[in-house]
């Protein structure tokens, strides 16, 4: 959804308050799209600092379905987005200015800002429980659900002269 900025740096300075849908469905990243479920209206206001300068900030709620990152079993993850950012409108923007990927011209693209945002609270790693057994690596068997007839070759071979050292010399 676009906000325009326009009553924000008129000579009123109109700040804006808004409750705004957030329209991003998935995330789409490396490894598949991820569904957003449960998301709350994003909560933004908008004020003039100076000149061409703005103030951003807001927060929502919402829960992402990753999938375990040891049994792949989906995983309901609930996230807060909170931000406060400042930007200046309209005028030359350096390279290295994020506000240039979400403000173009007198409009705040309020999914791309949040798109943003839930990336870099996206968690690094996602497990179902604590204590997840993952997957067999012969069958594929989700080992949380029961256990496989496979052989355990979870072993590499170079390593058997320390495991037969460790055998011999276990204390008891």
């Amino acid at each position: 959804m676009l906000l325009n900025l326009s009553d924000v740096l008129s000579d009123q300075h109109s700040p804006i308050d808004a409750a705004v849908p957030l329209e991003i469905n998935t995330m789409k990243l490396p490894g598949g799209p991820y569904p957003l479920e449960e998301r709350s209206n994003v909560q933004i206001h908008v004020e003039h600092v100076k000149g061409k300068e703005i103030a951003v900030s807001g927060n929502c709620s919402l829960t992402a379905v990753i999938p375990c990152d040891r049994c792949l079993s989906p995983v309901r993850v609930p996230m807060e987005i909170s931000f406060e950012k400042r930007a200046i409108v309209g005028g030359e923007a350096e390279e290295t200015d994020e506000a240039s990927d979400y403000i173009d011209g007198y409009h705040l693209d309020v999914d791309k800002l949040l798109y943003y945002e839930i990336l870099i609270g996206w968690p690094t790693k996602t497990l179902c429980r604590e204590d997840c057994k993952g997957l067999c690596s012969v069958c594929g068997q989700n080992l949380n659900e029961g256990t496989c007839d496979c052989e355990d070759t979870g072993l590499d071979p170079r390593m058997s002269v320390i495991r037969d050292l460790f055998k011999n010399f276990k204390e008891v």
